[in-house]
C-alpha cells in the first residue's frame, strides 16, 4: 500500500511540474493560463530552435545570424536623423544597443579619435554619451573588455542573460535613444510587450530607432512578397506594422518604406511625446524559427 501511495504521490508531483513548465513557457511566449487549450506546443518547440540560434557558437552560427555590425551598419539601416542625433548627445545622456551582439557599434561610437573605424558615416562627437549595450547571448570581445576596463562600467555596460521584457526600469533607467538593428524587434514572440516595455525606458523627447524587414508596407507592396512578420486585425484583415504602432497613445511615429531592400523593410522612428504611453495588444497567432522567425500578430480585442 506504500509503494502505490508513494508511486502516486510521485505521478501528482510530477504532473504538479509538467503544469508549472507549461504555464511558464506560455508566459513566455505572451499567453496567460487560460490559453492552455490552444495549439501552443508548436510554438513551443520553435521557441526551442530559437533559443539554439541565440546560442549558438564558432561553427554553428547560421550564416545569416549576424552578431558584429558596426556603428556605419546603424547608420545605413536606421532611419534618417539617428546618426544626427546620437552625435547631439552629451555626456549625461545615455544609449540603450538591444540585440548588440559583439557591440562593435558601441566601440565604434567610443573609438580613439586617431582610429575612425573603417566605412565610419556617423559623425562621432567630443562629448560621449553613456551607452549599454544588450544581448540575450554574451558575445563580448577581448576589445570590448579593453574598451571596457579602460572607460569604466560607468561609461559603457554589457548586459546579458535575459531578455528586454525580464529587466525592470529602475534596473535599466531611463534613455535619450534606443536602438534596435535586427535584435528584440524583429525577434520578440511578444511584439506589443517589446515596444511596451521600450517606451518605457525613454525619456519624454526620446526617440527609438529600428527596423523590420518582410513586413506590408506603408507605401504599398510587390507582388508575390515573401513576409516575415504579418500584422491582423481583430477580424483577421492584414494590418500594416507602422498603422499598428502610430495607435500607441504618447508616441509620434514615422516610417520609411524601403520597397527597393531584398525584402521590404520599414525603417521606424517612435519618439515618446508624454509619459502616459499605451500600446495596442497584439497576440502570437504563429511563430517559427529562424533568422529572423517568421511571425504573425493578431490585434486582440
Amino acid at each position: 500500500m506504500r509503494s502505490v501511495e508513494s508511486s502516486v504521490k510521485g505521478w501528482k508531483s510530477a504532473a504538479t511540474r509538467l503544469a508549472v513548465l507549461i504555464v511558464i513557457v506560455l508566459q513566455a511566449l505572451g499567453l496567460g493560463a487560460c490559453s492552455l487549450q490552444e495549439p501552443a506546443q508548436p510554438w513551443i518547440e520553435e521557441i526551442a530552435k530559437q533559443e539554439k540560434i541565440y546560442r549558438s557558437r564558432g561553427a554553428d552560427v547560421p550564416s545569416g545570424y549576424v552578431t558584429g555590425r558596426a556603428l556605419w551598419h546603424y547608420a545605413e539601416l536606421l532611419p534618417t536623423g539617428f546618426c544626427d542625433a546620437l552625435g547631439r548627445l552629451g555626456s549625461s545622456d545615455r544609449w540603450l544597443d538591444i540585440g548588440a551582439g559583439e557591440g562593435r557599434a558601441i566601440l565604434d561610437y567610443y573609438a580613439p579619435k586617431g582610429d575612425p573605424p573603417s566605412g565610419e558615416k556617423c559623425a562621432r562627437s567630443v562629448s560621449k554619451a553613456r551607452a549599454v549595450a544588450m544581448s540575450i547571448e554574451d558575445r563580448r570581445t577581448d576589445k570590448w573588455r579593453e574598451q571596457a576596463a579602460n572607460l569604466g562600467d560607468d561609461r559603457i555596460r554589457y548586459l546579458t542573460g535575459k531578455s528586454l521584457r525580464h529587466y525592470s526600469v529602475e534596473e535599466l533607467g531611463k534613455f535619450q535613444i534606443i536602438t534596435d538593428v535586427f535584435g528584440g524587434f524583429t525577434y520578440t514572440a511578444d511584439l506589443s510587450r517589446f515596444v511596451d516595455k521600450v517606451l518605457s525606458l525613454l525619456e519624454v523627447g526620446g526617440v527609438f530607432y529600428t527596423l523590420v524587414p518582410g513586413v506590408h508596407l506603408e507605401g504599398g507592396d510587390k507582388l508575390g512578397t515573401w513576409y516575415l512578420t504579418e500584422l491582423e486585425d481583430a477580424a483577421g484583415r492584414p494590418e500594416k506594422v507602422c498603422s499598428w504602432l502610430k495607435k500607441c497613445t504618447c508616441a509620434k511615429v514615422t516610417c520609411e518604406s524601403k520597397s527597393d531592400w531584398k525584402r521590404p523593410t520599414e525603417l521606424i522612428n517612435i519618439r515618446k511625446v508624454c509619459s502616459d504611453t499605451s500600446v495596442p495588444r497584439m497576440k502570437l497567432v504563429e511563430f517559427k524559427a529562424g533568422y529572423p522567425p517568421d511571425r504573425r500578430f493578431q490585434l486582440d480585442q
